[in-house]
């Protein structure tokens, strides 16, 4: 029997936990990857060093594969229309992943759909900056580079005309929105296949940091039924509107009035969903993988009444490994899931996950852990 090849696009921590999952199903995996110490490449057998932005790069690597996926989104769009041409199939598709690569087109097809979004548009410059801010009530407003922004990066909170300069010198169209009055962000993740069935997870709190996903709570607490279900409704709707094939997060805001707004849009496993690696019966990552071949998918219902997932954070402390003694001894049901990344502050290097019956318990045991493995504890 031959067992299919998966080609993924990326060779950081999710393309490696991707991997991982894989690997009890005996799917073969090869990798394209900017350097041999990316954390996918040091574990991916089949490994490619090249550059995902050049087509004849993406085609020579395509070649062997049975499908090709991703663990980001900037690949260039033309470029994954240029390989479906050739036959190749590309999950999520170029038709799907635009509305994840480019937020002026992912706030305009959601509004066409009539996906609840923050209001919106795309400015021109610093003076249209304020006319927008005016039409929305004022200042403090939202500015967005539409390409190329992460974990806060590309993302600017803006309180006058005078502060609005910097998005524009990126050279890429502007997008701003009116600053939410929100509670808090949710992330509802759901997976689906090519032929059209669905899975969803529990809707899940997500907490920044600094713009930086800190801890993810599953499910969201205190949360009411009714929410919950419009969140994952809502997330199931744009995935077969989008013709979504793989991961889907939907990142949202609960506002002061009860209402549940869609802020971003990422088409691959996310850090939302990594409490699934040991608080669901399937995985996002394993899910993934099932989707994209169009294996029928996993149950993905929760294993435990809580799960609490905290990153961990490259700090002044190194040495993550002589922490383990600490943090596995203090507590045997911790799981710890570690990146293969160099150590530098404010990085992300690893996560880990804690879960149990008593919220307060399982969200203080995955915080210590965090805080221990990154220095920021001793004891």
């Amino acid at each position: 029997m031959t067992f299919p090849v998966v080609g993924m696009v990326g060779g950081g921590q999710l393309a490696r936990m991707t991997h991982e999952a894989g690997i009890p199903l005996g799917i073969k995996f090869k990798l394209l990857s900017d350097t041999p110490q990316d954390s996918a490449a040091q574990v991916v057998s089949e490994v490619v060093i090249g550059d995902y932005r050049d087509l004849d790069t993406l085609r020579a690597f395509a070649r062997g594969c049975d499908v090709i996926t991703f663990d980001h989104e900037h690949v260039p769009t033309e470029h994954l229309q240029a390989l479906e041409a050739d036959g190749i199939p590309v999950r999520p598709g170029r038709d799907a992943l635009v509305h994840a690569q480019d937020k002026g087109v992912m706030r305009a097809k959601l509004g066409e759909i009539g996906a609840p979004c923050p209001r919106h548009r795309i400015v021109t410059d610093p003076a249209d900056a304020a006319a927008f801010a005016a039409e929305v009530g004022g200042f403090p407003v939202i500015l967005k580079t539409v390409r190329g922004g992460y974990d806060g990066k590309g993302v600017w909170v803006v309180r006058s005309e005078a502060d609005a300069a910097d998005p524009f010198r990126a050279g890429v169209p502007v997008l701003a929105e009116e600053k939410v009055d929100f509670v808090r962000e949710l992330a509802a993740n759901i997976v689906r296949s090519p032929h059209g069935q669905a899975v969803a997870y529990p809707v899940v709190e997500s907490i920044q940091v600094d713009g930086v996903c800190d801890t993810v709570i599953a499910p969201a607490p205190e949360l009411s039924e009714q929410l919950a279900g419009e969140a994952q409704q809502l997330a199931l709707r744009i995935a077969a509107e989008l013709g979504v094939v793989g991961h889907l997060a939907v990142e949202l805001f609960e506002t002061r009035d009860g209402r549940i707004l869609v802020n971003e849009l990422a088409m691959r496993p996310h850090n939302s969903g990594h409490w699934t690696q040991d608080g669901a019966i399937t995985s996002q990552f394993a899910n993934h993988v099932r989707a994209v071949l169009d294996l029928p998918l996993g149950d993905p219902r929760p294993r435990a009444t809580w799960t609490v997932m905290c990153n961990v954070l490259g700090g002044d402390y190194p040495d993550m490994y002589q922490a383990y003694l600490h943090c596995m001894a203090r507590d045997p049901q911790l799981k710890i899931h570690m990146y293969g990344k160099d150590v530098k502050p404010g990085r992300k290097v690893g996560h880990v996950n804690t879960y149990g019956d008593d919220l307060a318990d399982v969200r203080g045991r995955a915080r210590h852990a965090a805080d221990y493995l990154r220095g920021t504890i001793t004891e």
